[in-house]
């Protein structure tokens, strides 16, 4: 993997540069909230954060689009995405989000209106510092190799500028006179020192995670689930937030005149009371225990047995933004908890 040194004063003209090969997002405070915005400049960017409210699956997977028009002389596909969005300030465990959804959606059938987003999809990562909720030393996704184009490490007075793709590398080129090949011994020390001190900075942990899917063999009948299911609100907050939640419905909306109409594809969520609903109005889960269980054992189980690691990545969105404090932590903790009690493994 290629390296560069980036000087902080130069990185105004860089975000110029980066701003010319296609619409620039990044993420800005709004109140005492972080969201993926189009910026103008430099000065737009607020980098000092742990997480936006919806990570970049927002690019990949949009609340709400048309996948195809028609009328009574046929159909024709819609595919948007042609113009390049180019993300700025991606934190590992956001990176590593996208290599799932990459997994889910390209790699055994295609999902072409995926496809045709992450083709135009420009990733330029940042290193972060974690906060109470972050959970990514956990899950293991607290640092990223792959699934960026550049990734940012700041170092202070200057940044270490890794190289991930093509895309990648056509921007250190584009900015070859903002960069320097150079890496010293001093810049390694920086570096080293960097990642002790942020990992000395993790407070919130899952020692039980690496087990998690045993844990839900083993309790899937458990009391835990319907004490769960009574706090639980059914309002879909913890998918919406989630950033490898997928779930979507699909829905032809026929115009007034009755001659044409369009289909759209519109962001859904399990744990919704509608989700399970088929013809005839059965339910397959009619009860929020049902809906919840099926989340929790998809995303820490399933996810483990298809994809070889679970759907969680540890960004904290579901311990921070859950009203009633069901999250993976608590789940897990309690699950955790009851096998220890009946299987007297614990001490």
């Amino acid at each position: 993997m290629k390296t560069y040194t980036m000087d902080k004063k130069v990185f105004p003209e860089f975000i110029k540069l980066v701003k010319s090969k296609g619409k620039l997002f990044g993420p800005i405070k709004q109140k005492n909230k972080y969201s993926f915005e189009e910026i103008n400049d430099s000065s737009d960017l607020d980098f000092d954060y742990q997480r936006t409210i919806i990570g970049i699956k927002k690019f990949l997977t949009p609340p709400k689009y048309k996948t195809m028009i028609f009328n009574k002389e046929g159909t024709e596909d819609v595919f948007d995405g042609d113009e390049t969005n180019i993300v700025i300030g991606v934190h590992p465990c956001d990176i590593h989000s996208v290599k799932i959804l990459d997994r889910l959606f390209l790699a055994n059938i295609k999902d072409p209106y995926y496809a045709k987003k992450r083709d135009n999809l420009v990733i330029i990562g940042h290193s972060c510092l974690p906060d109470d909720n972050c959970l990514c030393h956990s899950t293991g996704t607290d640092m990223v190799e792959d699934g960026f184009d550049l990734f940012l490490t700041d170092l202070g007075d200057y940044y270490l500028v890794w190289v991930g793709s093509d895309k990648g590398l056509s921007l250190t080129i584009a900015a070859d006179n903002l960069l320097s090949e150079e890496t010293t011994e001093e810049s390694i020390r920086d570096y080293v020192a960097w990642q002790q001190k942020r990992s000395s900075m993790f407070k919130k942990g899952m020692p039980s995670f690496k087990y998690m899917a045993d844990i839900m063999n083993l309790n899937y009948d458990s009391d835990v689930w319907e004490q769960f299911g009574e706090k639980c609100l059914s309002c879909g907050t913890c998918s919406l937030v989630c950033p490898t939640c997928n779930c979507f419905n699909v829905e032809d909306i026929i115009a007034m005149n009755t001659e044409e109409g369009f289909r759209e594809r519109q962001l859904d969520s399990c744990t919704l009371p509608y989700y399970s609903v088929v013809a005839g109005d059965h339910d397959f889960r009619p009860n929020r225990t049902a809906r919840l269980k099926l989340y929790y054992t998809h995303k820490l189980k399933d996810y483990i047995g298809r994809w070889g690691q679970p759907g969680c990545v540890g960004c904290g969105r579901c311990v921070t933004y859950c009203p009633v404090n069901i999250n993976v932590v608590t789940v897990s903790d309690a699950l955790f908890g009851e096998v220890c009690e009946t299987q007297e493994v614990c001490e």
